[in-house]
């Protein structure tokens, strides 16, 4: 039996238990015994019930059920009683806490990770992969680069033996969306944004993903992975949409061509670069046809060729099921 503990329960958390019901044909052996909020939670030493969980993912609040309490990392730590634990608190990529800090003391603990947080993994993956490989564990981090594209598989396993030599990703729906919204209907950048924030696409603060700084983070991971390259991310050449015209969009139309964000990074002979920027993209470019929600990842190396992953629709259910491709993947390498 695996025992899991799940810190962090927003829209991906609930998604993330309700492929715990739905997919319970593949997680027999799967026990949830906790779910944690900054503020406490619940917890069932003989694991919680998913069934009666369900409702806690839709109208009712996890802190009204029967079982909450004052408990946080603390006591998984003390309890040794967890095997995986699921990371999904918020991004922070100042600091990196509290996900940092409950990754960092859990593979210090012996427990395999798996998380969706960017700001950890941004900011301390080489300390926190190597505590994981001193202690023979495991830290999966693919939602981290894209929610349900498998673009962390695709620069690594995917490629054993070639050398990635550039990467090329558009990896926001945010800035998708309101770009083709203003081509769309013949808008400017605002009106398209005020539309993208009415519809839930865009926050309140938008500023992670139309500045750039989302898309940034997420090929700064892939380049830390790949390449186990040192860089300053606040150094980094980082542009995002604010400056795009209407103009700019209808000039590439009439060409065929389509303006996205675009990152791109390379390694080559110890040289790094790396920049992310609005982009004319031709239509014979493998990126070409990324829209809506979706993401794409497109990598060039020496002896296989170039490669390209795109789809992995922002979505909660598919960023959840982007940990539970992690989670399984854990369980089938335990067994």
């Amino acid at each position: 039996m695996f025992n899991i503990a799940l810190i962090g329960f927003g829209a991906v958390g609930k998604s993330f238990v309700k492929l715990l019901e739905m997919k319970k044909d593949l997680l027999h052996d799967v026990n949830l015994k906790y779910i944690i909020k900054s503020y406490g939670g619940i917890y069932d030493e003989d694991g919680l019930n998913i069934d009666e969980l369900m409702e806690y993912t839709n109208n009712k609040k996890i802190q009204n059920h029967p079982m909450w309490s004052d408990i946080s990392i603390k006591n998984i730590l003390e309890n040794k009683d967890v095997d995986i634990l699921i990371e999904l608190t918020s991004t922070n990529i100042v600091d990196g806490e509290p996900g940092y800090t409950h990754i960092r003391e859990s593979l210090k603990n012996g427990i395999d990770v798996v998380t969706g947080n960017k700001g950890p993994i941004l900011l301390h993956y080489k300390e926190l992969k190597g505590l994981a490989n001193k202690n023979n564990l495991y830290l999966k981090i693919g939602c981290t680069t894209g929610g349900a594209l498998p673009s962390v598989n695709a620069g690594t396993t995917d490629v054993l033996g070639a050398k990635v030599t550039e990467i090329t990703g558009v990896l926001n729906g945010t800035t998708n969306f309101i770009l083709e919204e203003m081509l769309k209907n013949r808008v400017e950048y605002e009106e398209a944004l005020k539309k993208a924030q009415d519809l839930n696409i865009a926050e309140k603060d938008p500023s992670l993903d139309v500045l750039g700084y989302d898309t940034a983070v997420k090929m700064a991971i892939l380049s830390e992975v790949i390449w186990n390259v040192d860089f300053d991310f606040d150094k980094l050449d980082i542009n995002g949409i604010t400056n795009v015209k209407l103009d700019d969009l209808l000039s590439a139309e009439a060409n065929d061509d389509k303006v996205k964000l675009v990152a791109r990074a390379s390694y080559l002979d110890g040289n790094f670069k790396f920049e992310v920027k609005p982009t004319v993209i031709s239509s014979d470019h493998p990126l070409y046809s990324v829209d809506g929600k979706n993401k794409g990842v497109h990598y060039k190396t020496d002896i296989l060729g170039e490669i390209t992953v795109t789809g992995g629709a922002s979505a909660p259910l598919n960023a959840a099921a982007s940990i539970l491709r992690d989670l399984l993947y854990i369980i089938q390498n335990r067994r």
